[in-house]
């Protein structure tokens, strides 16, 4: 025991320092003195030589008598056994600050004592013939410690040799425990040529002796060395580490190999922090390591974690088990991180099962990492599963895993559980972070509940968080995607006004909100904008305008936008070219669309389903069935399955030829791909049937659709009630009508149409305009389709004036005729030119009058027809040929040039001998035709 003086004393406390000139001065800790340390024991000053014990079965010190006189004896210190630097120079034996004795001594100085006596000499150092003689002593039994039963030699072993070989060929002597073979310093992949295998079991030592004897055999073209452990690789190791415990001075002595490695490992580190984006740069910086460890190992499977790579990280991983470096939880929890952001949880899963397996504790990151994950793709059930066991296994959650559980019922529009969670999160006094504001704030958008929304904006603020560009994003999101672009933009000025800059995202949100509405205008002055403040487009923004000006079909411009958008180094995508397919489809420029088509593959993009649909639709419009089915075949190559819209699309063309066979094929075809059947493919189906006149096989789809419980829906109405009229079975198309009323479907504009038709191809004129009169009186108005339907039957019924006062109310209706409102009006008055009723010469002329100032013209069928009935009026011209070949197409004069003397004789007789038959002939003409082409 060292003696110190009154006036410099300083007692040391694990948990306090106390002065003995003055008050107890705390330190960092609080002490918390036992209830026996007050007693009066304590306060006089033990002189009895007691053995009364304290709790713990300890005895009270003993105070030690002292004479003034004569000097204190001390005993001689004992030389610890540990052959350290301490067996060589012994220090002063301190007093230890947690040995009973000295705690309640130190306790005791709350009074303080009389002094105690003065330090004693030093002691002499130690004989070195001792320390040697001790040492010599050591060295034995050391040598028999550092020997390993059951372990052997093994040398002259091929350089290639790997460790499952070197096991297969000495498992015949006995079960081996581990087989290690010596690797270089400088390349680690290559062996040195020798290393120790170590049998285990009982029989381990039996096991080594019949390994010896096969000393001098012959392995792979080498003579093995077979013997017994000696000891001396690990008595060498002690020894150096001794040696370096030894010559400990604050340094460290390490070789050339270890401090290479430590730069190496340094360098690695340096490039994570500062240039985390150049990949090669760590790549790089990590194979300089020659034999990385774990630390850097995990740092490589975070890093991959985190681009979201997670087949290097796995990469990584293996070759660190393959290294004999047993992961972590920090390591496999890296691992699951990676296959999370890259949306594999199946794989995430299996790694978890492992961790289990191998007895890993799973910590609170690992199970957060894992609600996350499941909460990105979607599974809500798994995230909820992963939550409650994390709430079982650890006492106290944070935020971020609530965030995650949270945000995972958000996605799923689960806004009752997420509202619970976060009033669960607040009662355990967790402050929830402005992410989970957010969270809510988007899944409050994606239900459109605009109310709530703003609730938890107002609350943000309340909170102390300072509203952020995400914040506002956030509203912005909500009233563009629910149309109200103008608070939108309320928003934003706002936003403006709070000094919180716009983002690529807000602006993108802008220009997507005005493209819903269809406001190409306000999208450029939205993108302008964004170009004044500084931003360069990306990718998003890019594709955003491109699908304004497909929009509004300028595709020339779309066209510069994608060569502008490649010589910024943007890498277009399959969204960059979908539109501008699309759009050349739309127009009928099937040339264009096939170009962009090929451009798009060249650049890198891989054609989908979508992209095909979209091509095939604009070869189905131009009726170009053959090309169609030929990109089927293409879809085929490359290994993109068709969807219903495809088979629907084909479905369809077919339908508009009148070819009920193919598609019916085809419709056999989504069934034996097992295919969902919808509404869309019935409907196509049933247009083939009503189109080729085949309505008993449409009776029979109906009775299928309701067999699959498909429910009839308007569109489906209006097909069979068109089919029937095109047959004029006004009957059957009436009882279709009523049977809608009774579905509870109300008719629109297209029924009514299709009802009066059928009324006209039956002759019934009165119910066809009782019909019309009950469209005006539900609200349903009259458009230009429909006042054709009834010219066109008024013109059937040889009825002209009634034509012409249905043409006059159409125009006072406010709708502006078309060239088939003409055609229909003017082939009926020409019919009965021949009758001399006043108002045929008047409404001859106004309508040829009308034509001429609105700048129509027909085409070459219809002038020759309407010439032929011309002559019957007037044979050698006149004011009605005058007026009426004002509308005739321009080469019309140069035509009947060509031909007049060839059939002027022929038109003639057959307007002479003919008469009323031929007018019957003419009659039949424009039913057929003659007649528009939308009938």
């Amino acid at each position: 025991m060292e003696m110190v003086s009154l006036s410099s004393a300083q007692y040391s406390h694990s948990s306090s320092i106390f002065l003995l000139s003055g008050k107890p001065q705390p330190a960092t800790g609080n002490l918390r003195l036992p209830l026996s340390l007050c007693s009066p024991e304590f306060d006089t000053p033990t002189t009895s030589s007691s053995s009364s014990q304290f709790p713990g079965k300890l005895r009270r010190p003993k105070t030690l008598k002292t004479d003034p006189s004569s000097p204190t004896a001390f005993p001689t210190p004992k030389i610890p056994s540990n052959p350290l630097k301490t067996l060589l120079n012994p220090p002063k034996a301190p007093a230890n600050p947690h040995n009973l004795t000295n705690k309640l001594w130190l306790t005791s100085k709350i009074s303080p004592p009389p002094p105690p006596p003065p330090l004693p000499p030093p002691l002499p150092p130690l004989p070195p013939s001792d320390v040697v003689e001790e040492n010599q002593n050591g060295d034995s039994t050391e040598e028999v410690e550092f020997r390993q039963e059951g372990k052997i030699f093994v040398g002259n072993l091929p350089l290639w040799i790997k460790k499952h070989e070197v096991a297969e060929f000495f498992r015949q002597f006995g079960p081996i425990k581990n087989v290690i073979l010596i690797k270089g310093h400088e390349d680690v992949e290559r062996n040195l040529g020798y290393g120790f295998i170590i049998y285990g079991g009982s029989m381990a030592a039996e096991s080594s002796m019949k390994a010896v004897e096969f000393d001098g055999a012959e392995f792979h073209g080498r003579v093995l060395t077979v013997k017994l452990d000696d000891g001396r690789r690990l008595k060498m190791q002690a020894e150096e580490r001794k040696r370096w415990v030894e010559g400990w001075d604050g340094r460290e002595f390490r070789s050339k190999w270890h401090e290479e490695r430590e730069d190496s490992r340094r360098d690695l580190r340096k490039v994570l922090d500062t240039q985390p984006e150049n990949w090669q740069a760590v790549v790089q910086a990590f194979e300089r390591i020659k034999k990385p460890s774990r630390k850097e190992f995990g740092l490589m499977v975070n890093y991959y974690a985190r681009r979201g790579d997670m087949y290097r990280a796995r990469e990584t991983f293996e070759r660190m088990r393959a290294r004999g470096i047993e992961p972590t939880s920090h390591v496999y929890t890296s691992l699951i991180h990676a296959y999370a952001v890259g949306r594999d949880m199946q794989e995430a899963l299996s790694c978890a099962r492992k961790m289990k397996e191998e007895g890993i504790e799973m910590s609170l990151v690992t199970y957060s990492i894992l609600v996350g994950g499941f909460a990105r793709v979607g599974n809500v059930e798994a995230a909820d599963q992963w939550f409650a066991e994390a709430k079982e296994q650890n006492s106290t959650l944070n935020a971020i895993i609530y965030g995650n559980i949270i945000y995972a019922y958000c996605q799923t529009c689960n806004m009752d559980r997420a509202e619970d969670l976060v009033r669960e999160m607040e009662e355990q006094g967790i402050d929830a972070p402005i992410d989970t504001y957010h969270t809510m704030m988007d899944g409050y958008t994606m239900i459109g509940d605009e109310d709530k929304c703003l609730i938890v904006f107002e609350r943000l603020k309340e909170c102390g968080f300072t509203p952020s560009v995400v914040s506002y994003g956030c509203l912005i999101n909500l009233y563009t995607k629910m149309g109200k672009v103008s608070k939108a933009l309320e928003v934003s000025k706002m936003m403006e006004s709070a000094g919180v800059r716009h983002n690529m995202k807000t602006y993108s949100m802008l220009i997507n909100g005005f493209l819903r509405l269809k406001d190409w205008a306000n999208a450029f002055a939205i993108f302008e904008d964004l170009m004044k403040d500084g931003f360069k487009p990306d990718v998003v923004i890019y594709n955003n305008i491109i699908r304004a000006f497909c929009g509004m079909g300028n595709m020339d411009r779309a066209i510069r936008m994608l060569e502008q958008m490649r010589k910024e180094r943007h890498r277009p995508t399959t969204r960059t070219f979908m539109p501008i397919i699309h759009g050349f489809a739309r127009a009928g420029e099937m040339r264009r669309a096939l170009e962009v088509f090929d451009l798009m593959r060249r650049n890198g993009c891989i054609p989908n389903v979508h992209t095909f649909n979209a091509l095939i639709l604009g070869l189905v419009e131009k009726q170009q069935m053959e090309k169609a089915v030929e990109i089927l075949d293409e879809m085929s190559l490359a290994s993109v399955c068709p969807n219903e819209h495809t088979y629907t699309t084909i479905m369809q063309g077919y339908a508009s030829l009148g070819d009920t066979g193919k598609a019916f094929e085809y419709f056999t075809k989504v069934k034996e791909e097992g295919l969902q059947l919808d509404v869309y493919l019935y409907e196509a189906l049933l247009k083939a049937c009503c189109k080729s006149g085949r309505m008993q096989s449409a009776l029979a789809v109906t009775r299928e659709m309701s067999a699959q419980k498909i429910p009839r829906n308007a569109f489906v109405y209006n097909i069979l009630i068109d089919g029937w009229a095109r047959r004029g079975d006004v009957w059957e198309a009436a009882d279709l009508l009523q049977q809608m009323r009774q579905d509870g479907i109300q008719p629109d504009i297209h029924t009514y149409t299709s009802f009066i038709n059928a009324c006209c191809k039956a002759g019934d004129m009165t119910r066809a305009t009782r019909t019309m009169e009950e469209m005006k009186a539900v609200g349903v108005k009259p458009n230009i389709k429909t006042y054709t339907t009834l010219i066109h039957g008024w013109a059937r019924a040889s009825l002209p004036e009634k034509a012409l006062r249905c043409f006059e109310e159409m125009k006072s209706a406010g709708l502006n005729p078309d060239k088939a409102v003409y055609h229909c009006l003017m082939t009926s008055l020409l019919s009965r030119a021949t009758v001399a009723e006043e108002y045929i010469g008047p409404g001859i002329l106004g309508i040829c009058r009308e034509m001429t100032e609105s700048g129509l013209t027909v085409d070459m069928g219809t002038a020759i027809h309407w010439s032929k009935c011309l002559r019957r009026i007037e044979r050698y011209g006149g004011e009605f040929t005058e007026a009426l070949q004002k509308t005739f197409p321009p080469d019309w004069n140069s035509r009947r040039c060509l031909n007049a003397d060839l059939k002027t004789n022929a038109d003639e007789a057959d307007c002479d001998d003919e008469g009323l038959i031929d007018d019957d002939g003419d009659s039949e003409d424009d039913e057929d035709g003659g007649s528009p082409k939308w009938f």
